[in-house]
């Protein structure tokens, strides 16, 4: 049997993998199998394409495998899961990155064979190095803003629309004149036939173009909508590798490349669904410089304070508990602590499930993988629809760190979130906000909730406070 044959069945083998491990994503208690389900249909994928090509012998293939596996086992390791929208933001432009340096590759092997880039060739080199290069460039800003290297506000200036329109306009030009067959021969020429030395230069004048468009494509939109920009990243990564698959004429990297495209598309349209906002509002909305910040309000607007004993008797005589975490218990690495609670209301008969919205966190799942990390059984975790219809007939609800997506100003008409899907968490028969302060979360408005009357604010560093509450919970 031909090596080519081979290679052809396994492709085969690995697409029916990458589409079973997709679709066991779609569910948390089967998403660890289905994403090692899915490594494994690359892994098979990427040692056959460089053995049927020739390109490295096993043993250079084995090494890097080893060598890989030893990198991203330490980076999962030590990585804390505040730091995952980062390192997500960073796989992202690497992929991104990735697929521009093999189009620039190829654009360079095609020039100096002297047989100039033909038409389709010139197209799918210029798509994977215009998405590629602004995917990763765009998923850098991601990662300084996440990290807070670069700020997480807006970052706006006069006509930067207009301008950003300009600068893609010229970006397509350039990048139609280098597809065509015509520049082609030009670029060929470069390499020994002598000529008009024009392709070099408008190739880089694209990458510095696609650079530029996908910095000012991020920097203008706030933190907190950065779990849908993570999410459009992701899905142009894939994009990048899709059009890198058809530069190389390689099917199974253009199958690969458009399930993460098309996955990623499907999820951001979910994330905005769930912000009730506009893919375009996210994108030139820069969400977040409006509207009042707010600073703590105890003076003006009294709240009821709690403290660990108080919030304990409250909880542990409850009949049914929902805890709905925030980024704030990524910030803390509260989960452990949170989980010991959740166990010890449990052994005292009380009920107690997870309400999850959409955009808690800062990626897309964060707290689904924040609770995962302490063992809390996906089956309650609830999803918004579902804990929605139970807060009429909830004793206590537990915040922990979440402020926007709680927020009842959702139902006010006025308000800048006006419309967003929110957890009806003040429905339930007593709140309990665990919080640094009264600030305001990333829409940068104040929360109605932190004042009703059936609010108890927990104020203090989630970590050190559930350690209190673990104490006096397995005391009252």
């Amino acid at each position: 049997m031909e090596t080519s044959i081979i290679a052809q069945l396994a492709y085969l083998v690995s697409a029916i993998l990458f589409v079973s491990g997709i679709k066991q994503l779609s569910s948390p208690a089967t998403a660890r199998s289905g994403n090692a389900r899915a490594s494994v249909a690359m892994l098979l994928a990427i040692v056959v394409t460089l053995l049927d090509n020739e390109i490295l012998d096993w043993t250079t293939v084995a090494a890097a495998v080893i060598a890989g596996a030893v990198i991203g086992g330490v980076l999962a390791r030590r990585i804390e899961m505040t730091a995952m929208p980062q390192l997500v933001a960073v796989f992202n432009g690497f992929g991104g990155g990735a697929s521009a340096a093999v189009a620039a590759a190829e654009f360079v092997r095609l020039g100096g064979s002297g047989a100039g880039v033909e038409l389709g060739a010139g197209v799918t080199i210029v798509l994977s190095t215009l998405i590629g290069a602004v995917t990763f460039s765009g998923s850098l800003i991601a990662f300084g803003k996440l990290q807070g290297v670069v700020t997480g506000k807006p970052v706006t200036f006069p006509l930067q629309k207009s301008f950003n329109a300009l600068l893609f306009l010229a970006v397509l030009v350039v990048g139609a004149g280098l597809a065509d067959a015509g520049v082609g021969d030009a670029v060929a020429s470069i390499f020994g036939s002598g000529g008009i030395e024009i392709g070099v230069p408008f190739f880089l004048a694209l990458v510095a173009g696609a650079l530029m468009l996908g910095v000012l494509l991020v920097i203008p939109i706030g933190g907190a909508d950065m779990p849908v920009v993570v999410s459009l990243l992701n899905s142009y990564s894939g994009l990048a590798a899709a059009a890198t698959g058809f530069v190389l004429g390689n099917m199974m990297l253009i199958i690969a490349g458009s399930l993460v495209g098309a996955a990623g598309l499907i999820l951001t349209q979910l994330m905005c669904k769930a912000m009730n906002r506009s893919l375009g509002n996210v994108a030139f909305g820069a969400f977040g410089t409006d509207g009042p910040t707010t600073k703590a309000k105890t003076g003006e607007r009294p709240v009821r304070d709690v403290d660990a004993e108080q919030a304990a008797m409250v909880l542990a005589y409850a009949g049914s508990v929902a805890v709905v975490p925030g980024y704030g218990l990524a910030v803390a690495q509260a989960q452990h602590e949170l989980k010991k609670v959740c166990d010890l209301l449990e052994e005292r008969g009380v009920r107690v499930r997870f309400g999850v919205h959409p955009v808690a966190g800062r990626m897309p799942g964060h707290m689904n993988v924040l609770l995962a990390e302490a063992d809390v059984s996906y089956d309650k975790l609830l999803d918004l629809d579902d804990i929605n219809a139970e807060f009429d007939t909830t004793d206590v609800v537990l915040i922990v760190g979440a402020n926007d997506v709680v927020n009842p100003a959702a139902r006010d008409p006025a308000s800048v979130i006006a419309g967003m899907p929110i957890l009806d968490v003040d429905k339930a028969r007593t709140v309990i906000v665990m919080k640094r302060s009264l600030s305001a979360g990333f829409a940068g408005i104040d929360n109605d909730l932190f004042y009703m009357e059936n609010t108890l604010m927990f104020f203090g560093d989630a970590r050190q406070q559930m350690s209190e509450l673990v104490k006096e919970v397995r005391e009252a």
